[in-house]
């Protein structure tokens, strides 16, 4: 027996569709998209991806990985 009216759907993270489509960066203000292989919410215009944790998106800028800092040492590796 399932209960098809328990909690609503949600993406892989755990995080509910909806609230992926509402939430922007809090530094550049601007949409984020969802980075499925790395599990967080990436800011094109701020060079940061926030993590998502238990279903929950970590929107602190303190929190956030720099994606520059991934471009230079994918640099330094070449």
């Amino acid at each position: 027996m399932s209960d098809d009216t328990a909690a609503p759907r949600t993406g892989p993270s755990g995080v509910d569709p909806r609230l992926l489509e509402i939430l922007i960066c809090p530094v550049s203000r601007q949409p984020l998209t969802y980075d499925r292989a790395n599990d967080e919410l990436v800011s094109p215009k701020a060079r940061l991806a926030y993590p998502i944790r238990n279903g929950i998106p970590i929107m602190l800028a303190d929190e956030a990985r720099d994606l520059d800092d991934d471009s230079a040492a994918d640099a330094s590796r070449a």
